[in-house]
């Protein structure tokens, strides 16, 4: 480790990963996100329609996540959040796409424009895309009436049925060096929480990444979701399909990446409730199973930031 500081990755999208980096900061500032770039949906959506770019959104999330606390640091993160509200193009725009946006467009180098913003917020480690390029997803599913075919993570993320298989296009990208090199150094791996299909499996479809990430020596946790089926079958739900048990989505998992394997796997105790299911899963698999608290219970289906700081510090003691 760094000092007593672990060096820490942590590899997902969105308000999950938001979460997991706000409780991660807390505890190290030797962090390096790196964030899926496949968002289709709202403000990055229509900019990957106008400019040759990632798709800003879950970037800026990650930024904002690890801006400095202070004055300059939280107010840049508000600034970097704002959304325009107006009846013109500007309308659902957030500022922070906008700026990474025109750093792009001007010929900035993607991760080199990452990194000016973040020096700009004083942010706490690095933001990293999970590719060279920006990708889209594509995700076979089946249901009462047959099979059908969706694209685009929104879609993705938001089908009903059971996956059957999933595609990153273009298929088999190349991954970012700095991430590969952020991976091999690291002593703690963290994956999750965040939409399986749409923010976490896609960083084991980067074959580069995948295999960097088996073969690192780091301690990996895997943080399930909240919103997915309990083992007993009742689904709390986010708007994003998740009737799957947290057994599946680790076998999900497993069926893209089968080589690796997690240290530890963290359930909040509402999921594995009544069951010891997963507990006979990981048995067979190796992991060592840990519950604990995690809920926000001001949404009930997002990880509260501070509980997951406190089994982040448990975890590092």
């Amino acid at each position: 480790m760094s000092g007593s500081k672990p060096r820490v990755v942590a590899l997902g999208g969105g308000h999950g990963l938001a979460a997991t980096l706000s409780a991660l900061r807390q505890i190290t500032s030797d962090l390096t996100a790196i964030v899926t770039v496949a968002d289709n949906g709202g403000s990055s959506g229509r900019l990957r329609e106008e400019f040759s770019i990632y798709p800003p959104g879950d970037l800026r999330m990650a930024l904002a996540a690890l801006c400095a606390d202070d004055e300059w640091g939280r107010s840049w993160a508000e600034i970097m959040q704002y959304r325009f509200e107006s009846d013109g193009v500007l309308d659902g725009h957030a500022v922070g796409n906008l700026l990474l946006a025109a750093l792009w467009n001007k010929g900035e180098d993607p991760v080199a424009g990452l990194d000016r913003v973040g020096s700009l917020l004083k942010v706490i480690g690095r933001v990293l895309p999970m590719s060279v390029e920006p990708l889209d997803i594509e995700a076979t599913f089946t249901n009462s009436t047959g099979r059908f075919i969706v694209k685009g993570q929104v879609e993705v993320a938001t089908a009903k049925g059971r996956l059957e298989s999933l595609r990153l296009l273009p298929k088999n990208p190349t991954a970012r060096p700095e991430s590969l090199a952020a991976i091999d150094a690291a002593d703690w791996i963290v994956m999750g929480p965040g939409s399986w299909f749409s923010s976490v499996l896609p960083h084991l479809m980067v074959p580069q990444q995948r295999d960097a990430l088996v073969a690192a020596k780091a301690k990996k946790i895997l943080i399930l979701n909240l919103d997915s089926a309990t083992e007993n079958g009742p689904v709390i739900n986010s708007g994003e399909y998740a009737g799957y048990t947290a057994t599946e989505h680790i076998e999900i998992l497993h069926t893209y990446a089968p080589d690796l394997r997690f240290d530890l796997i963290v359930a909040d105790q509402s999921v594995v409730a009544g069951s010891d299911q997963l507990q006979r899963h990981l048995s067979s698999t190796g992991g060592e199973l840990l519950i604990a608290d995690l809920r926000d219970q001001r949404s009930l289906v997002h990880h509260d930031p501070k509980k997951l700081t406190s089994l982040f510090a448990h975890i590092a003691g």
